[in-house]
């Protein structure tokens, strides 16, 4: 071979070895940041970022003002965790609004104190405590396969009960602000705890499972209705407690039986459109978005999440498995969502109109309708309730009184 040859040779030998290097480099990148996002949804974290600076406290006044972002500016009222979850605060109405702050009434300060410079996070959690709404209320025990997960009850004069299952990463205080409407209707409401969330049992893998696991636990809540003496049962479910809730309904023998009508707020009905939809917002590259999608629903990838099981994604697909609905479906969820975007809910109305009832807000923010507007919100649970013939017979009469559940 000619030294011209020799060294076209080694030169393709050198570009290879390069090649081949820089694509290790890339796959062993990809694996990384695979590993970092997928970890980011199914490891429960610690804590939610505080993301919105105090700027200003008039007490006089009885104003707080916040930097303006798409959460601290919608109107309603709600909740301000801050210092670390330390403090908490009460927002009302808007006062006013310009491009970097927003004053907003200040309507209480149940724990800590607010102060310029300190950060925190709006949220939809309204209530501290069950002890706020006046109610008679219980702590009770749901035996699960994993052991017993906390929940709340507030019993009421009837044989109707209503499940609320909250989102990921919150916990039983997302739901208090749904109690009273359920508890004038007539309905028990039992608050309940899941598998990995802040006041539930531990998996072996302390990993969420979007849905896909966690429906066990809710086919206990209902087991423990239906011990209680529940005659009929509502499931409600926000966020990702939605994904969980239609996976009973669709999963459970003991659901299919039981449960008479789903509520779902801002839910996950199609998790891969809803986690496409989280990438843009990060701004992944379709690749790393394509990977988690991959890793989440591998058993190779075990390693790599340290899941247990892999995550069945088409299976936690409702819209395209619609047509196996059997019940009437209330569905809350907004076109300015921010989390999860209302496209697959919007889909799912759209292919069972004999079954859901959509109410489509515009402004409200993720799981926060009913702090955007807690009459509308009320006003639709109390209607589709009485539409869908799902009320109890209320007051009971003379004689009727062992009629009320035993307490638990």
């Amino acid at each position: 071979m000619s030294d011209s040859g020799r060294h076209a040779v080694r030169g393709w030998r050198t570009a290879l070895s390069a090649a081949a290097g820089i694509a290790l480099i890339g796959a062993v990148a990809l694996s990384i940041v695979t590993a970092a996002v997928t970890r980011m949804l199914i490891v429960p974290p610690r804590r939610r970022k505080d993301d919105t600076p105090v700027l200003a406290v008039d007490r006089r006044e009885g104003t707080v003002t916040l930097g303006r972002n798409p959460d601290s500016a919608v109107p309603g009222v709600y909740g301000f965790e801050f210092s670390g979850d330390e403090g908490y605060a009460r927002l009302g109405a808007v006062v006013e609004a310009t491009d970097g702050r927003v004053t907003r009434r200040l309507t209480g300060e149940d724990a800590g104190r607010l102060a310029p410079g300190v950060h925190g996070q709006v949220g939809g959690t309204y209530y501290r405590h069950p002890e706020e709404l006046g109610l008679e209320f219980g702590e009770v025990a749901i035996e699960t396969e994993l052991g017993k997960a906390p929940a709340w009850f507030f019993p009421a004069a009837s044989d109707h009960w209503v499940v609320q299952v909250h989102g990921r990463a919150v916990t039983r205080l997302e739901p208090l602000r749904a109690v009273p409407v359920f508890h004038d209707a007539g309905y028990n409401c039992l608050l309940v705890s899941y598998r990995n969330d802040p006041d539930g049992p531990r998996s072996a893998d302390n990993r969420y499972a979007l849905g896909d696991r966690e429906w066990r636990d809710v086919e206990a809540a209902i087991r423990h209705c239906l011990a209680m003496g529940a005659r009929r049962i509502l499931l409600m479910g926000w966020s990702m407690g939605g994904a969980t809730v239609l996976q009973a309904v669709s999963r459970s023998e003991l659901a299919a039986g039981a449960v008479s009508g789903l509520l779902l707020d801002s839910p996950v009905v199609d998790w891969m459109s809803a986690l496409r939809y989280q990438g843009e917002l990060m701004g992944l590259p379709r690749l790393i978005q394509s990977s988690v999608l991959v890793a989440l629903g591998a058993r190779w990838a075990r390693a790599v999440t340290g899941q247990s099981q892999p995550i069945d994604l088409k299976r936690l697909d409702v819209v395209s498995s619609a047509a196996r609905l059997r019940i009437p479906i209330l569905l809350f969820h907004s076109d300015d969502d921010g989390t999860i975007p209302v496209d697959a809910s919007a889909a799912l109305a759209a292919a069972r109109p004999d079954l859901v009832t959509f109410e489509r807000f515009r402004t409200a923010r993720h799981t926060m309708l009913w702090n955007y507007d807690p009459e509308r919100w009320e006003g639709a649970v109390a209607s589709w309730l009485a539409e869908r013939d799902l009320l109890p017979d209320l007051p009971l009469g003379p004689g009727q009184e062992g009629a009320h559940p035993a307490d638990p």
